[in-house]
């Protein structure tokens, strides 16, 4: 290791902590759908979707959500969420209405699904299968979090066994159990093959407690069904009992602050402090050069945390906006929507702009610093 090197490592290690990488990208899709055409409404899953979508954003997911879809934009917002699976690091899956099992398959309704015999499963009504498939298609290695409220009395359900004759006892009470890939996590609002409650309040009783789990910091994923588990058997008098299957390989918080090895961030006023001592120092052990390139790396990924922090309110408010405009049905309330939207849209498409400016830049004084990664093969220094 050269001279120059040795008076960099650690002013490069406290800046690494003080300004760590970009947090990891966490997509969820979340569908409440509660006014059923040819079944009653459910008074629940429209709030429930609701207030989930609010506490997910609030910890930093982006949120596709969908209330009281038919079977065509249901289609489109799973299209939306594989899309956006892409490049997440996290995918979680949130649904709150009517669900069956048949023949041992899940399946999510629409608020359009009619089901006059079984070919109709496939065409008006969603695969938990298929929603699975998209999110650990290509994502070996990455979380997926399934949360199912949908194991309600259901009508249609009735409806289809009617019609099958002597294969009624395909159709199932509740919902099935789900065999999963390695990396992922489903949890369902009671156990497999019972029904759950809708409740009575503005939630139905489990998602009132895994938005309030959700939101302590303090909690994993595992200690917050295990808190969940706890406030529906009390609620309902021990008569339905949230279950879940995890194969996930390490722990999953939903706060990243909260997940072991994560450094809170120091406040403002000290980390500008240190990097003038730092600046100090290294004026004394190095030539100007390197300062001025350590110096304009710390201030480039600072630039960068709060454009992404910026990004993540931008989300929060498209999401306030969508969620107000859906339970305000008044004339011309859509072409207002859409245009709020999009203003915000716009400033987040500069904002992307100048974000992948600065991370060109970043990379470029990291390699300049002799921080950037060195390719396979290539003998280090």
């Amino acid at each position: 290791m050269s001279r120059c090197h040795r008076l960099l490592a650690p002013v490069v290690a406290y800046l690494l902590l003080v300004f760590p990488a970009a947090a990891d990208k966490r997509v969820a899709l979340v569908v409440g759908n509660s006014a059923y055409v040819h079944a009653a409404m459910l008074p629940n899953p429209v709030n429930d979707a609701g207030d989930m979508a609010k506490a997910l954003t609030e910890v930093g997911f982006e949120v596709i959500l969908g209330l009281d879809v038919g079977k065509q934009a249901l289609d489109a917002k799973v299209r939306d969420f594989a899309r956006a699976l892409d490049k997440a690091d996290v995918a979680l899956f949130f649904y709150a209405g009517h669900g069956l099992q048949a023949s041992g398959r899940n399946y999510l309704m629409p608020v359009d699904a009619r089901l006059q015999g079984e070919r109709d499963l496939d065409f008006e009504a969603v695969s938990v299968d298929f929603v699975l498939k998209q999110m650990e298609l290509e994502r070996e290695g990455k979380t997926n979090v399934v949360f199912l409220d949908a194991c309600r009395d259901n009508p249609l359900a009735r409806n289809l066994a009617r019609t099958m004759g002597t294969r009624s006892a395909a159709i199932g009470q509740g919902l099935a159990q789900v065999q999963t890939g390695v990396g992922t996590f489903i949890a369902y609002s009671t156990q497999p093959g019972n029904v759950a409650l809708d409740g009575q309040g503005r939630n139905s009783p489990f998602t009132a407690a895994l938005t309030k789990g959700l939101k302590d910091p303090r909690r994993n994923l595992t200690s917050v069904m295990m808190e969940v588990r706890k406030d529906v058997l009390a609620v309902t008098g021990g008569k339905q009992v949230p279950w879940d299957h995890s194969a996930l390989t390490g722990d999953f918080y939903f706060h990243l602050a909260a997940a072991p090895g994560t450094m809170r961030k120091p406040d403002d006023d000290a980390t500008q402090r240190r990097l003038r001592e730092l600046e100090e120092e290294l004026k004394k052990k190095s030539d100007p050069q390197q300062t001025a390139n350590i110096v304009a790396l710390a201030q480039a990924r600072e630039r960068l945390r709060q454009s992404e922090e910026a990004n993540k309110q931008d989300q929060k408010r498209i999401f306030d906006i969508q969620y107000s405009s859906s339970r305000n049905q008044a004339p011309g309330a859509g072409a207002e929507t859409a245009m709020q939207i999009g203003g915000i849209q716009v400033q987040m498409v500069r904002r992307g702009q100048e974000m992948k400016t600065l991370r060109e830049q970043i990379a470029k004084l990291e390699a300049d610093l002799g921080l950037a990664q060195p390719a396979a093969g290539a003998p280090s220094k």
